[in-house]
């Protein structure tokens, strides 16, 4: 906003200027002239249209409490100690209502500054006393209270919290204000064409759909990436077996119903049969040259592994462009060229490798023989999403497994000019295992790899065995009981990924993820259905509601009210301190507080009161009801952002 203003002006002062041309009488072409001065005029109304916008929405923003505080906070130290370059910043919510609502605990940190910087010695609650001195005039702090050696407890306002709330109530979720809007490209899931997708594709696929819904939420551009593993010398083995088993393959499209087991008959093949073996190396060669019949082979193998992909994102509701290793080909050559003018290339027995500082392992960009590796194709992928995409931001969902493989891609990236880390952000989103409940790597009684599609029906199935434990096929229709089963089924496994730290591995159980109790899905959708049923049952419709949350103020006298309306609007800082670490599970750990601090409002507060020998409705208390709104709307936009679809009744 204060660079458009900033913009404004200088744009008002040029059309003065050319206005002055006129009347000085310098003659410029006066055609030359009335273009210029049009251009300057239309681009001032544009901005002036834009800026209009951009305050509206600012307007409607969630604010971010805790920031705000920090501004607060930031503006008072520097005012306190104007000498003092980078002092320490630290705001967080209180853990105790008696310590009030926030706290800024600087003090110490500013205490072991001086120290050492100025070798003076101040006490930490001496440099809280002066950070309250100097707090600037807000509207949110009511008071702070200095406890125990210097920490400044902070007291908000009531009629501040009452009026977010209604904001929130009347524009509806709206995202904290982000600044510039820039373009995030998300890399994920990121399956092997001929291999079914699996256990371990779960998290990437999860977690990096759920990171591109938050920063879409947040205002970004963002790129949802497919990188494929469709290209490469094993599919030398599978067209020789195609061209075995479907020899009219170019005229008829063969039938192969099982992927996995046509790629592990081939991979037999090519370790026990020598002729296969040198006819499967022969097919590579004619594909990376070209050739349309081995083209068309290749094809038809990716599209097999495409519409089986697409069952699973269709499932759990996942987006993406594909965008496979074979896109970037025709760029490997250039980054070969590329890392030899400038330098880095060095020769080892045939291959062609690139140290870069810091790691012990060269990068090899061209094998021995010519050929190319996932070394040159990541290094030409990083380089395209860079360079070509113009991604400000670059996230990495990939196994902990691959770190020390893409830090050293990302540096070498650094190292060769094609992005500063100051200016772009390239991220390795990293995460951990899924164990079964055995404590070791999920796999079938057999021994083999858990199939992700087989995962996800056992899924429904015990949804809906649970379902019908609780008796609700006898008071859902068939079509609600089918929405709560798919509702219940992929927002349990999706979020019992979610609700784990990432770089940890986690012990996948489904008795575990449809417990109704706990910080689990079950719990959560079910207490979202009975939240929403309330004002329903008090027969207040969405209509009620609306003119309710213009008119009412929602008072906050009861300490439960008042700790629901202050978790309400800590969301803003959740999703802040995950667009900067990109750790979800703090989502779900704030949705889980929310939920039950809503139980301990319901369970203390009356929202709808009836009479206890009839039953009818006597009063309503309308604030209260708004309070349960503007919890239901929080944990829908939370539900959304994770990738899990609440349902009205279960």
């Amino acid at each position: 906003i204060a660079f458009q203003e900033n913009e404004i002006k200088l744009l008002t002062a040029e059309i003065e200027r050319l206005k002055n041309f006129g009347c000085l009488g310098v003659s410029p072409s006066l055609e030359g002239l009335r273009d210029e001065n049009a251009k300057l005029k239309y681009r001032l109304n544009f901005l002036r249209k834009s800026l209009q916008e951009e305050r509206s929405k600012t307007a409607k923003s969630m604010i971010n409490i805790n920031s705000c505080l920090q501004e607060i906070f930031g503006a008072a130290i520097q005012a306190a100690y104007p000498d003092l370059e980078n002092p320490p910043l630290v705001v967080t919510p209180s853990q105790q209502p008696k310590f009030g609502d926030y706290q800024c605990n600087s003090a110490m940190g500013i205490t072991q500054i001086l120290l050492k910087t100025k070798e003076q010695k101040v006490s930490p609650r001496e440099i809280a006393e002066k950070i309250s001195k100097n707090i600037p005039a807000n509207e949110c702090i009511e008071k702070v209270e200095i406890a125990g050696p210097g920490f400044i407890n902070v007291h908000l306002r009531k009629d501040f919290v009452s009026k977010q709330l209604s904001s929130l109530l009347m524009n509806g979720v709206q995202p904290p204000a982000v600044g510039k809007r820039k373009k995030v490209v998300v890399d994920f899931s990121s399956p092997n064409i001929a291999k079914e997708m699996h256990v371990g594709h779960l998290r990437s696929t999860i977690i990096g759909e759920s990171m591109c819904r938050l920063f879409e939420f947040a205002g970004y551009d963002v790129l949802r990436l497919n990188h494929l593993g469709d290209w490469g010398t094993q599919f030398g083995m599978l067209i020789a077996h195609l061209q075995d088993k479907f020899p009219d393959y170019l005229t008829v499209s063969p039938p192969i119903g099982d992927l996995q087991a046509f790629y592990k008959e081939s991979k037999r093949r090519f370790d026990t049969e020598e002729e296969f073996k040198k006819r499967a190396y022969q097919c590579v060669v004619l594909l990376q040259s070209k050739n349309p019949d081995f083209i068309k082979a290749w094809e038809l193998i990716c599209d097999v592994s495409r519409k089986e992909f697409q069952k699973i994102y269709s499932c759990l509701d996942i987006t993406l462009i594909e965008r496979g290793e074979s896109f970037y080909q025709e760029m490997m050559k250039d980054i070969v060229k590329e890392f030899e003018d400038k330098g880095f290339v060095q020769v080892d027995d045939g291959r062609k490798i690139v140290f870069v500082p810091g790691f012990p392992v060269p990068l090899t960009i061209m094998k021995s023989d010519g050929g190319y590796t996932y070394d040159t194709s990541d290094l030409a992928a990083l380089k395209h999403r860079l360079c070509d995409e113009k991604g400000d931001i670059l996230i990495y969902v990939v196994d902990s497994g691959q770190s020390v493989h893409l830090q050293t891609v990302f540096a070498a990236g650094q190292m060769i000019g094609w992005y500063d880390p100051k200016v772009t952000r390239v991220a390795h989103a990293a995460f951990g295992v899924v164990l079964g409940e055995d404590k070791k790597k999920f796999k079938t009684r057999s021994g083999d790899t858990v199939r992700l599609i087989d995962l996800l029906e056992e899924g429904l199935k015990r949804a809906m065995d649970k379902l019908k434990d609780k008796e609700r096929d006898k008071v859902l229709t068939a079509e609600e009981l089918k929405a709560a089963q798919m509702s219940v089924a992929f927002g349990c496994i999706k979020y019992a990924d979610l609700s784990h730290n990432r770089l940890n591995d986690y012990v996948f159980s489904f008795d575990k993820m449809l417990d109704d109790r706990g910080n689990t899905a079950a719990y959560l959708l079910y207490a979202f259905t009975r939240i929403r049923a309330i004002a329903r049952l008090a027969n207040i419709d969405e209509q009620m509601l609306r003119k309710a949350a213009r008119e009412e103020v929602l008072i906050l006298d009861h300490e439960k009210e008042w700790k629901l309306g202050k978790c309400i609007l800590r969301f803003p800082e959740i999703l802040q301190k995950i667009l900067e670490d990109l750790l979800l599970h703090t989502l779900c750990d704030y949705l889980y507080e929310l939920a039950t601090t809503f139980t301990e409002f319901y369970d203390n507060c009356y929202c709808v009161e009836k009479d206890r020998q009839s039953g009818q409705i006597v009063k309503v208390n309308m604030w209260r009801l708004l309070l349960c709104e503007a919890t239901a709307t929080i944990m829908a936009k939370g539900f959304d952002i994770l990738g899990i679809k609440p349902v009205q009744r279960m």
